[in-house]
This record gives structure tokens, C-alpha cells and sequence, in this order.
């Protein structure tokens, strides 16, 4: 890279500012070109990385010692590599190279970070984050569509799931219980989209809830009476208003010498009774068969001597 182009780089993302040369009326006029001018470098390493460690990624008998070999053999191939670096471009770099391989690329540092509750990728130049219950742009940016979609194979492939053309839109998890939704083209018409709900580590009681004003002490003792009552009880609302949320507090209540089988398309409730059986429905394979629907499952359900059924979402025939 020339000192032009070191000079000129910005922080935000990698984004080049070039100036060009000046006009007839005297003025200059600066141009973004939003480009990584070290993506050929990371592919570089990330490639000869992979290939060094091959099998071990898979094989490591603990998460530190596979983080200790991987860190090693970014930090090795980068100094063999001749590319003049900063020590702050290096640590970046080495950063940036073991999220890739061992996390979820660019966005594990939004994933580690308490204040975020969802991440949305748009588009691998697009980054979303709600924090707070406000949406913000990010700087966080993928290489291109295709790193996008590694990521999402990544994520998806842990689970048992695939995404191609033919099966475009995948629900998942990630192994905290954060919950994901991908979509890529050709529904998604701008390239690979992803949404990742975070799970909560330290989900709220309704002690939380009468504390942020959701609802009133009163209306906790009502919920409380419905469910030691056996009542059937319907959670609806919008996307993001909380309804994972109540339910999950509201299943505090249930006493916890009775059966739970839950049932989700992605398991995500957080049951604090001992006695609970969870239940996930699955997708058809690659062949199309395999399919099973929340209505089998909960139809299965009442013959495993259930106490109390919960379903996570009903949208068809299950309801």
C-alpha cells in the first residue's frame, strides 16, 4: 500500500477517500470508495490458516485450546507474510481473522456485546444493531455477499440445517440459544440477509417486568392465578414486543412437580423447572422429506403424559 493510500484511509470500515485531481473551476472532489485494502491479505492468511490446522478446528478437546492454536497460526502467517503493518493494523488484523474462523466474522464482537439485542446484516456492506430498543447503523462490514453466506452456512450447519436456492430461508440458533433468521437470494433480492435475536443470559422475572412498568402488581397476581389455574393462555403481539419475554416469565409460575414439554420452531424459552422436555421441529431435507411441523410434534406431545404443553409460536394448523 502507498503512503498516499495510508494517508488517505479512514477508520470507519476501511473507506478510502480519493482525491482527485482538480476540476476547471478550481475545486477537488473527494470520492468514498468503500473497499477493505486488506481483504486480499485476510483471505490469504484465513485460507492458509485453515489448511494448517485442517481437522484440529473440529477435534480440539476444549474451546481455549482450539483459540490458543488458532491465535498462534493467524500471528504466525502474518509475520511470515510481507505486507507492511502497523502493530495496531496487525492486532486488528489477528482480531478480525480469529473472529472469522473460530466466531461469526465481523459480527462476534457485536454478539459479545451486552447492550445489543439484535443484529441485523442487510447486506454484507450494511450492518443494523437495536440497542435499547433504537436501531443503529453500524460500521461492521463483511467482504462481500459471499462471506455472508459463510457465515450463514456456519451458523445454520451447527444445527443440522442447510440454506441453498432451493431452501432460501432458514430458521436457527446459535449454541447460547440466540435465535437466527437467514434469507438469501433469490428471495432476498440485495444478497444474504441475516437477524439474530440474543439471547438473553439472565432472562427477566416478573419482578423485572413490574419494575420496568410493563405491567402492574396486580396484573402479575392475575397472570399468576391463570397459570396455577391450568388456563389456556394466548400470547400475541408484534415482532420485538416481548412476548418470549412474558411467557418466559410467566412460566416461573408453573409449580415445579409437573411435566413441561415445550415445542418451537427454534428452541429459545428458558425454563427454570427441572422437569422439562423440549421439543424442535425440523425442516425437509435436501430430498424435501423429513419434514416435521409443530402440529406433529404437539400431537405427539399428549401422548408423553404432559402437565403442560407449551408452544412457542402457532401460525397453522397447531393452533
Amino acid at each position: 500500500m502507498g503512503l498516499h493510500d495510508r494517508l488517505s484511509r479512514q477508520g470507519d470500515g476501511g473507506t478510502l477517500t480519493v482525491l482527485t485531481p482538480a476540476t476547471s473551476q478550481g475545486q477537488r472532489v473527494e470520492r468514498d470508495v468503500s473497499t477493505d485494502p486488506y481483504a486480499d491479505l485476510k483471505a490469504r492468511i484465513h485460507h492458509q490458516c485453515i489448511a494448517k490446522l485442517g481437522p484440529e478446528l473440529f477435534n480440539s478437546d476444549s474451546a481455549k485450546d482450539i483459540g490458543e492454536q488458532v491465535y498462534r497460526a493467524v500471528t504466525e502467517e502474518l509475520a511470515l507474510d510481507r505486507t507492511p503493518l502497523t502493530r495496531e493494523e496487525r492486532r486488528e488484523i489477528v482480531r478480525q481473522l480469529t473472529d472469522d474462523i473460530l466466531g461469526y466474522g465481523p459480527i462476534e464482537p457485536l454478539l459479545r456485546d451486552d447492550s445489543v439485542s439484535e443484529v441485523m446484516v442487510n447486506s454484507y456492506d450494511q450492518v443494523y444493531v437495536e440497542r435499547g430498543g433504537k436501531l443503529e447503523k453500524t460500521d461492521v462490514r463483511f467482504v462481500d455477499d459471499s462471506h455472508v453466506m459463510r457465515i450463514i452456512d456456519k451458523i445454520v450447519s451447527q444445527i443440522g440445517r442447510r440454506v441453498d436456492e432451493a431452501s432460501p430461508m432458514v430458521d436457527a440458533r446459535l449454541p447460547d440459544g440466540s435465535r437466527v433468521n437467514a434469507i438469501i437470494p433469490p428471495l432476498a433480492l440485495r444478497g444474504p440477509t441475516l437477524t439474530i435475536r440474543k439471547f438473553s443470559r439472565d432472562p427477566y422475572t416478573i419482578n423485572d417486568l413490574i419494575t420496568f412498568g410493563t405491567l402492574s402488581a396486580r396484573s402479575a397476581q392475575f397472570l399468576a392465578a391463570c397459570v396455577k389455574g391450568k388456563l389456556n393462555i394466548l400470547i400475541s403481539g408484534g415482532t420485538g414486543t416481548g412476548k418470549t419475554t412474558t411467557l418466559n416469565a410467566m412460566s416461573a409460575f408453573i409449580p415445579g412437580d409437573e411435566r413441561i414439554v415445550t415445542i418451537e420452531d427454534a428452541a429459545e424459552l428458558q425454563l427454570q423447572q427441572e422437569h422439562v422436555i423440549t421439543l424442535e421441529s425440523r425442516p425437509s431435507n435436501i430430498e424435501g422429506t423429513g419434514e416435521i411441523k409443530i402440529r406433529e410434534l404437539v400431537r405427539n406431545a399428549l401422548r408423553m403424559r404432559p402437565d403442560r404443553i407449551i408452544v412457542g409460536e402457532v401460525r397453522g394448523a397447531e393452533t
